[in-house]
């Protein structure tokens, strides 16, 4: 049986990158060999008082992971092209804290073909950091809620930035029965400039999630946006994703591998050209890799 346990935080700390580094100092041993000596049982420590789900293929998972991760997206567009995503912008997720996640991505790689063919780095999603609210393992409640703050920098190459710095602040939680698991988050990607284009994103995404014969992890994923301003201003997008992930598969020591691949497809609204393409993409595949430590 696993020991019950709470953590929680106030929201303040749960969005501001200085919450995760008072928490750590606070830590006894930080800044010396002993904290990083205490890194894994203070990981273990952290996940044990959360349920044990799978990361979902789109929606960010309020629990704390540990891992790398690698995505790749191929996405047709309504205007006959087709944009290969490689990266995802994902990249090292780590525990520093019980209660804290940090995670440093990298700037995807893109290739646009069929029309106006080019390719190029996206802007970065470089940092994002998560404060758990709350968390109970499956024994003790099978719940969690945690705030992120997501940051985007405008680092891509001239046909894939946003011109804008981009700060997410954004709300999950997660419910389990068994192993049926219900995640969702709401967010809001806020540019600081260039908003009479881009407007204000407002996003929910929930995923269903099922636990199958140890390995399994069969899902169904909605997404939908909402653009307060901008060239989309009141506008909206309804993304599906079924798919499904298989992990985790024990590698050696602490790594274990899951893999897993989804199909996209945009239900509403209708494909719109003008004043900007809507949806984003009609329809497309996403693959990704973790490897969790």
């Amino acid at each position: 049986m696993r020991k019950k346990r709470f953590s929680a935080g106030p929201i303040a700390c749960g969005i501001s990158f200085l919450g995760v580094f008072t928490s750590a100092h606070a830590e006894p041993g930080f800044g010396d060999s002993g904290y990083f000596a205490n890194w894994f049982s203070r990981v273990e420590e952290a996940q044990s008082s959360q349920p044990h789900w799978m990361t979902p293929l789109v929606t960010v998972t309020p629990l704390l992971m540990e891992e790398v991760r690698y995505d790749q997206t191929t996405q047709h567009l309504g205007n006959g092209s087709t944009v290969y995503n490689y990266g995802g912008g994902k990249g090292l997720e780590l525990i520093p804290t019980t209660s804290n996640e940090i995670i440093i991505n990298l700037p995807p790689y893109q290739v646009r073909s069929h029309v106006n063919p080019v390719s190029g780095w996206g802007d970065a999603p470089f940092f994002l950091v998560k404060q758990r609210l709350l968390g109970a393992n499956e024994e003790q409640g099978n719940y969690v809620v945690t705030a992120f703050l997501g940051m985007q920098a405008p680092t891509g190459s001239p046909a894939f930035t946003s011109n804008a710095w981009v700060f997410t602040p954004t709300i999950a939680a997660g419910k389990g029965w068994g192993n049926f698991d219900v995640q969702a988050t709401f967010s809001a990607a806020i540019p600081t400039t260039q908003q009479n284009i881009l407007g204000k994103a407002i996003s929910t995404n929930a995923v269903i999630q099922y636990h199958l014969d140890q390995i399994f992890w069969p899902e169904f994923e909605i997404s939908d946006t909402v653009w307060s301003g901008g060239l989309r201003g009141g506008m909206n997008q309804v993304i599906l994703t079924p798919g499904i992930i298989l992990g985790r598969l024990h590698l050696a020591g602490r790594a274990n591998l899951s893999i897993g691949a989804g199909y996209q497809f945009a239900v509403d609204p209708s494909l719109t050209k003008i004043p900007v393409l809507t949806p984003l993409f009609n329809n497309g595949w996403l693959f990704t890799g973790r490897v969790t430590f």
